[in-house]
């Protein structure tokens, strides 16, 4: 089954990756990623999400805790967490390969009801286990049904429901079955991200934060900082420099730009944090990310 999953993954990617190695899938929350080369440093805040990893290896840190995983685990995240990833095994000849599945809290839910009641809370935001191997199955059907278009818009949903229904009763399962209750902590933080991811670039006082959590201040700083690992101000700072290297990058922006396109009066306030987060300042840390691109073209 493992090597069936990997060969359906290894045709898509090489089919759809773009330069980046990112293969969108038209089924929503669904994607392929590969890599002919050990990466260098990702940073991400990350949504709820499993990643089952079928060729290679990679590592994510969140906060003091680092996890490293391989062919045959699966890495849950089940917060929006702060992540630095990177890809530690891959080759040409043994590329990196993994499949990537957004986790729906909706569905999560409607199948919580359906499921009566089950234990749920998990071993903390991040965690990693071996592929179970209902899961590797519901996902190599959802793999093959992308090789049958005709059939996706009558089959997807059934089949992501499937995969959804395996995975809260596997390894993760208490962890993500946590996800669909409203009234969890994780459920009610989640809440409070939203917030800031709509409106990183803005000042949000930490009143309108914990009232959208449904909690007392004191209670919700707490609460935030447990399920992120970062207390609010220092979430939306990293939002705002993660959003801003990424201009930077991807789009060319100057750094004065992309430093108030993010919310920063002061460009050299946004660089001794940026040097702070991603360990260079942003014209180094630029300059350096150019030479990576010509040293692999």
């Amino acid at each position: 089954m493992t090597s069936a999953l990997l060969d359906a993954v290894r045709r898509y990617a090489v089919a759809h990756a773009d330069r980046h190695g990112v293969a969108r899938t038209p089924i929503a929350g669904l994607t392929v990623l590969s890599a002919t080369a050990p990466s260098h440093l990702q940073y991400a805040i990350s949504s709820p999400l499993v990643a089952l990893v079928l060729q290679g290896a990679k590592r994510v840190t969140m906060g003091s805790r680092t996890f490293d995983f391989g062919a045959g685990e699966s890495l849950l995240i089940a917060a929006d967490v702060p992540t630095a990833s990177q890809i530690t095994q891959a080759t040409v000849t043994a590329p990196y390969f993994s499949l990537v599945l957004d986790l729906d809290r909706q569905l999560i839910a409607q199948l919580s009801v359906e499921m009566g009641a089950l234990e749920s809370g998990g071993r903390g935001p991040v965690s990693v286990q071996s592929t179970a191997a209902d899961v590797a199955e519901a996902a190599l059907r959802l793999m093959r049904l992308l090789e049958r278009p005709g059939a996706l818009p009558v089959l997807q949903q059934q089949l992501v429901r499937e995969m959804h229904y395996w995975l809260m009763t596997g390894t993760h399962g208490g962890a993500i079955r946590e996800l669909g209750v409203a009234s969890s902590r994780g459920q009610r933080i989640a809440r409070a991200v939203a917030m800031i991811r709509a409106h990183y670039a803005e000042p949000l006082p930490v009143q309108r934060l914990a009232a959208a959590a449904g909690m007392s201040q004191s209670a919700f700083h707490e609460h935030f900082r447990a399920v992120t690992s970062l207390t609010p101000l220092q979430f939306q700072k990293r939002m705002r420099l993660i959003e801003a290297r990424r201009r930077m990058l991807d789009e060319g922006a100057s750094i004065a730009n992309a430093a108030f396109s993010v919310g920063y009066e002061s460009v050299p306030q946004f660089t001794r944090e940026y040097a702070r987060t991603f360990g260079l300042p942003p014209a180094r840390d630029m300059k350096a990310a150019g030479e990576r691109m010509r040293a692999s073209a």
